[in-house]
């Protein structure tokens, strides 16, 4: 009779969990798509921020190309490029990278360069830095990610590119020196693979896999 008993609200246990579960699956999937469908709101909107819609002919967000090198974008997941034309004319792109070494984990940011390599801006998309330190890479926290605006870049070997406190140009953060360091770091290195890969970024037929879709686009005070 026990037996039996616990053997029937074993099943009940059961059926609850699957459903359960079920609901949570459909639940995740309906945020899921939600959440992509802002980020790719917030990328359409940085995407015309980096590149005026004045500056190109093209529509931007849907001449783009998918790509991966771990070494210069962050990491192997595949990174879209859009690139932006004024009729015939190459104008400039703007490259999904990663920061693998913020404080508080990946940085994942987008990178416009122009036609001759320099940097037009960037713009940090996704972060877990720390409120009130590190999260100053994030525009609508400060605007030290302007200080990427219409700066020359000459090349990997160019100093210019490190924080005041390795002797570049970009200031840090005090007390928080790791988030700004990480940020300039992938956007030298998003410039660099720009500039060595010009002609397949432009000349390479569209191959992002859905166009205007997104694949995925704490820390203590301290000096670091």
């Amino acid at each position: 009779m026990i037996a039996k008993y616990m053997g029937k609200n074993g099943g009940i246990l059961a059926a609850f969990a699957l459903v359960t579960t079920g609901l949570i699956a459909l639940t995740f999937n309906g945020t899921e798509e939600r959440i992509r469908a802002a980020q790719e709101k917030q990328l359409l909107s940085v995407l015309n921020d980096l590149v005026p819609e004045s500056a190109h002919s093209n529509e931007l967000h849907l001449d783009c190309i998918s790509v991966a090198d771990q070494s210069l974008l962050g990491n192997a997941a595949p990174k879209r490029i859009f690139r932006a034309r004024d009729g015939e004319n190459n104008v400039a792109a703007v490259i999904e990278a990663s920061a693998p070494d913020g404080y508080s984990g990946a940085i994942k940011l987008v990178v416009a360069a122009d036609i001759n390599g320099n940097s037009l801006g960037a713009r940090v998309v996704e972060h877990k830095e720390t409120p009130g330190l590190g999260d100053k890479v994030d525009i609508r926290v400060d605007d030290w990610i302007l200080s990427f605006n219409d700066v020359p870049f000459s090349g990997p070997e160019d100093k210019r590119w490190q924080v005041k406190k390795d002797g570049g140009q970009f200031d840090q953060f005090t007390g928080a020196t790791i988030t700004p360091r990480a940020v300039v770091n992938a956007v030298k290195n998003a410039l660099v693979f720009f500039n060595e890969n010009q002609t397949m970024i432009f000349d390479t037929p569209s191959n992002c896999e859905s166009a205007g879709r997104s694949q995925n686009l704490g820390g203590e005070l301290r000096d670091e």
